[in-house]
């Protein structure tokens, strides 16, 4: 990864956390919360090196429910802030979410990765703000735009 990236955004449902149709409501209170594969083995690290911050739409959740369905899984340590469309007070994929999500954090686009798995959501807005990009996609072709293009979070390259 290119050694000026001091931030690493992550989307949060199925890239962070999964988005499991059979609940409804906050995460927090789901009776059950899963890492996706890899997230628990890599964040960590992942964590020690970058200033972690989860991006998120979050329809049901704010940052501090947010912050608890990460407490639960023991990986809420890992990161630096929680942000979502109900503090930025605009949604994905208008760029104006990447645009708070920074101004938020006094960060440089330039020192930033956005790390998501819907191309239209996470990648081109934020590549339109100029944040670098990495899509978790394993559908071919879905990628036009993005930096970087893995299949799953455990082959986040750092």
């Amino acid at each position: 990864m290119d050694s000026e990236i001091q931030y690493l955004f992550f989307d949060w449902c199925d890239t962070l956390m999964v988005d499991d149709p059979g609940y409804s409501g906050a995460m927090a209170t789901w009776p059950q919360i899963t890492p996706m594969a890899g997230v628990a083995g890599l964040l960590p690290k992942l964590s020690e090196k970058y200033k972690c911050v989860v991006v998120s739409n979050a329809v049901e959740s704010n940052a501090e429910l947010m912050m608890l369905a990460f407490e639960r899984v023991r990986l809420k340590s890992c990161f630096h802030r929680f942000l979502t469309s109900k503090e930025l007070g605009v949604k994905k994929p208008d760029p104006a979410f990447f645009l708070g999500a920074l101004q938020s954090i006094d960060a440089d686009a330039r020192r930033v990765m956005m790390i998501g798995n819907d191309y239209h959501k996470d990648i081109e807005p934020a590549k339109a703000v100029g944040i670098h990009t990495i899509l978790i996609s394993d559908k071919e072709g879905s990628s036009p735009g993005a930096d970087h293009v893995i299949t799953d979070f455990s082959k986040l390259d750092f």
